[in-house]
């Protein structure tokens, strides 16, 4: 983590947004806050933030809406607040992206280490020689991935899945062990990791290379032969 992280705080109950602030700046990151989805977004656009914690209930339109719009033009880590079960169904059933999710209620605490942990996770490079697969190349030194020759725009947590899977081809990794490597610090249930693949894919694919990523029923995931 870097000293004066950017976090925008999305949230419309002015109590919650401002213990959240209180406890994250007494880590030493910046904030910045919004109580509306069209604030929210705008607010994306403009501060450029380093991690977004969204409520999922908030005026004008929701959290999910929010969702789809940052991850139109960004990969901008985001962990989504909720307060109802069925907010995490839709959340994991409409493969959104999100990188974690809280619950309320929640500690604080709990809330400053799950950001440190995602802003942790999106600010770990490795090195290393680029991994290739058909027409996919992925550069740990720049963290980046081309299909084709042309950048492919994804998520720390996409990133981490395709880079492992290019490491270990030829075998099948099970969820819990893509968990491990994608989500280390969360609690998220093992079925967040088909939402991540599912964008994954639904990206390679769009990008000119589709049925990269094979699905072993009762087992896990492994790439296609080249």
């Amino acid at each position: 983590m870097n000293p004066g992280q950017l976090v925008l705080i999305v949230e419309d109950e002015p109590d919650i947004a401002e213990l959240l602030e209180v406890y994250l700046r007494r880590e030493q990151f910046r904030t910045e806050r919004a109580s509306t989805g069209s604030a929210a977004v705008q607010l994306h656009r403009t501060a450029r933030p380093d991690l977004v914690l969204l409520d999922v209930n908030l005026p004008e339109f929701d959290g999910f809406e929010v969702l789809r719009l940052i991850r139109e033009t960004a990969g901008t880590p985001v962990i989504m607040v909720t307060a109802f079960a069925e907010d995490l169904d839709t959340l994991l059933g409409l493969k959104m992206g999100a990188d974690d999710y809280v619950v309320k209620p929640f500690s604080p605490l709990e809330v400053v280490a799950r950001v440190k942990a995602v802003l942790r996770r999106a600010g770990t490079q490795t090195t290393g020689q680029p991994l290739r697969l058909s027409g996919v190349e992925l550069d740990p030194l720049a963290v980046r991935v081309r299909v084709l020759g042309q950048r492919l725009d994804v998520t720390m947590t996409e990133y981490r899945l395709l880079e492992h899977l290019l490491r270990h081809r030829g075998r099948v990794c099970s969820r819990a062990e893509l968990l491990e490597v994608a989500l280390p610090d969360s609690d998220a249930l093992e079925r967040v990791i088909d939402t991540h693949l599912w964008n994954l894919r639904r990206k390679l694919e769009g990008a000119g290379q589709p049925n990269i990523i094979q699905t072993v029923r009762g087992v896990g995931f492994r790439l296609a032969d080249e």
